[in-house]
Order: structure tokens, then C-alpha cells, then sequence
């Protein structure tokens, strides 16, 4: 197979990625495009990465994929569609039901990419005699501008990848070879005038086109931050209770979109549009039990509890008061202080007043004290 032209070769690794159901296939070198690596550090340089030290940490190999692996030499970039059935901005409207994001709504797509991507990697290995290593976003590979060297897509002015075939719902692999391998001709930007994602945002979360400060993104917000959800953001969160697909839905190259047709990345209809009231009452098990092998079950059953509340808090559903009550009685003070902050903000100044008088005297985590006493006219 190693007399194989590197035509044909290409030919054949896409076949057998097509075949395996990845969506798309492409290949470039083991570099990064020219500005990748100043992007990446002006992002850090100026905090926009927030709590993800990780990102600061790796900051060398997430720069250049040899630094990563020695021997690489060429990165075949896979894409996989997990288009949705339905525009995921008409569930914002639903103010008793938890928006989770497209991606998270069944099975983890880790699972799911990485056994065919190391399926697709013995063949090549068998094909070519060479080395190789995958990945799937656990690793610090920068797979966004790959996949844009690759021809996969380009990264839009939300920093995203965007697809002219797929639109923006596009999970990533790679495929890190030390065969030198015939690279693709890259993408082009073709995002053109058009800023809806930039306007759609409900937090402002882009300083500019093409830049993302993740402290103000409801994705980050959501899932990486571990503390209280800032309180100037949390009527923009809306009910979003993990992560946000705004500025991803409104892209209009969407209109090629598809719906995934890997049925482990289709929807789960109990996870399209689930109630609140039943997400508020989840204790740790059941919390672990319904969101068995989601990505949802990575951030834990506290965190997540935390975004539902305050969705609770944005509902105007004075129905959920009970249930806030119980939530004030948490032992964690994260979760205490959404539940006082939701609480408050459904509930009536008679209401108020009583229940603060009877949690106040006997709580002792000054920033839940200062949930209780703080002001806000947003009500």
C-alpha cells in the first residue's frame, strides 16, 4: 500500500471515514495556520479564557500540534453533523422548561467520535506503515484552525467553525500521523458583512468579529464557571441550563444544515425541552441517572442545579416558590444563593421578607447574606 499515489491514498481515507459516519473528511499539515498561534495568545493574554488555567497551561503544545507529538506530520481533520431537527431559539420561549444545548442532548459525542476515529486509524496505519495519535477536544489541539487549514470550514466572527454544507453543527476529530500525507486546499472566509452572530449574543460576549471573551459567554457561564452565575448576567441567561446555541442557530449559512443522521447525536425527547419543576427536584443519583453518558454529567448534579434555578428566577412562575424554598435549605452556598436570587425574584415582598427573616439569622456564607440584602430593579 505504500506505492499507493497520495491521490488515491486521500481517496481511500475518505472513503473509509464517509463509511465509519463521519460527515467529513480532510487533511493538512501538522501546522497551524500562520495566525493561530497570536490569536491564541492575545486571548489569554488579556483574560478571556476566565477559570480555564488549562488553556494557559498548555499554551506551547496547544500552539503547535509538534509540540504536542514530535513526529507528526500531517492531521487528517473529521467532521461530524449533530444538526438539530428544530430551531433551538424557538425553545427560548418556553420560560417552565431548561434550554440545553444541541450538542449535549444525548449520548457524550467523545464516546461516540473517538472509537471510529481510532477505527479509521489502524486502517491508515495498516495502509502507510506510520505512526498515529487521536484526538477528540480533551486534548490541547487548537482543531478549529486545522480544520479551517484542512478545508473543513472556517471560523466565523463567533469564532466557531462554520460549514457550507453543514452550517454550524460540526463536531471535530483528528487523526495526528507521522506519514506525510497530501494536505487539502483550505477554506475561505465567507461570513462576508453579515454580524447576526454577533448581535444575537444575549450577553455582548464578543469584544469584536472574531474574538470571544468566554467570561461573558452563557456557554462558559454555564458549564466551566464553578461559582456563582455573576449577577449581571443571569436575566440574560434566560433558560439556558447548559450552554447556548444563540449565536450558532442564527448563522444563515444554517439553511444547508442538516439533521444529524448518527441517531446517538439525534435529540432525546425527555432532553428537548425538560421542565423545570422536574429538573429542580433531581438529587444527586437521580441527577446521574438521567443524564447517564450526556456531556450534561460532567459538570455535576450542584452546578447544573445552579443553572436551573436561576432559569426558575427568570420564569415568573410562582409556582416554583416551594421548591426554591428547599433549595435555600442546601448544604452547598452556590446553590443557596441561586435559590435566594430566584426566589426573589418570583416571589412577593410579603413572601420576601418572611422568608428572609427565617434563613438570614441562622446563614452563615456572606455571599448568600448578600443575595438576600442586595438590591436589584430588574424584577
Amino acid at each position: 500500500m505504500n506505492n499507493v499515489t497520495a491521490e488515491k491514498l486521500n481517496l481511500k481515507i475518505s472513503k473509509a471515514a464517509i463509511d465509519l459516519g463521519f460527515d467529513l473528511c480532510r487533511i493538512t499539515s501538522a501546522k497551524l495556520p500562520q495566525d493561530a498561534e497570536y490569536n491564541l495568545r492575545n486571548y489569554i493574554g488579556k483574560g478571556y479564557h476566565g477559570s480555564m488555567g488549562w488553556m494557559e497551561d498548555t499554551l506551547l503544545r496547544r500552539s503547535n500540534p509538534r509540540e504536542l507529538w514530535h513526529e507528526a506530520n500531517s492531521v487528517i481533520m473529521l467532521a461530524m453533523n449533530y444538526g438539530p431537527k428544530t430551531n433551538p431559539l424557538d425553545g427560548l420561549k418556553d420560560h417552565n422548561c431548561g434550554m440545553v444545548s444541541v450538542y449535549a442532548r444525548n449520548r457524550d459525542y467523545h464516546d461516540i467520535i473517538k472509537g471510529k476515529l481510532k477505527i479509521l486509524a489502524g486502517k491508515l496505519a495498516s495502509w502507510r506503515a506510520c505512526d498515529v495519535k487521536v484526538f477528540v477536544d480533551t486534548a490541547p489541539v487548537m482543531e478549529k484552525p486545522l480544520a479551517y487549514k484542512a478545508g473543513i470550514g472556517w471560523q466565523g466572527k463567533h469564532t466557531n467553525l462554520v460549514s457550507r454544507e453543514f452550517g454550524s453543527w460540526l463536531f471535530l476529530g483528528s487523526i495526528f500521523t507521522s506519514a506525510e500525507l497530501e494536505p487539502d486546499k483550505e477554506e475561505i472566509d465567507h461570513c462576508g458583512n453579515c454580524h447576526s452572530c454577533l448581535d444575537i449574543c444575549p450577553t455582548n460576549a464578543f469584544p469584536a468579529p472574531y474574538q470571544i471573551n468566554a467570561r461573558r459567554c452563557i456557554s462558559y457561564l454555564t458549564i466551566e464557571n464553578k461559582g456563582p452565575i455573576p449577577l449581571e448576567y443571569r436575566k440574560s441567561v434566560g433558560n439556558r441550563i447548559f450552554g447556548c446555541d444563540d449565536c450558532l442557530a442564527i448563522c444563515p449559512w444554517n439553511k444547508f444544515a442538516k439533521t444529524a443522521s448518527e441517531t446517538k447525536l439525534q435529540a432525546r425527547e425527555d432532553l428537548r425541552y425538560p421542565g423545570l419543576d422536574f429538573l429542580m427536584r433531581l438529587d444527586d443519583t437521580e441527577f446521574r441517572r438521567f443524564f447517564s453518558a450526556s456531556p450534561v454529567k460532567r459538570i455535576g448534579r450542584d452546578r447544573f442545579i445552579r443553572n436551573v434555578l436561576i432559569a426558575a428566577g427568570n420564569s415568573g412562575n410562582k409556582d416554583l416558590a416551594g421548591l426554591l424554598i428547599d433549595h435555600i435549605k442546601d448544604v452547598n452556598p452556590v446553590i443557596r444563593g441561586a435559590a435566594v436570587w430566584a426566589f426573589r425574584m418570583i416571589a412577593d415582598d410579603q413572601q420576601i421578607a418572611q422568608q428572609r427573616d427565617c434563613f438570614l439569622v441562622r446563614e452563615t456564607d456572606d455571599k448568600v447574606r448578600t443575595e438576600w440584602s442586595c438590591n436589584f430593579s430588574d424584577k
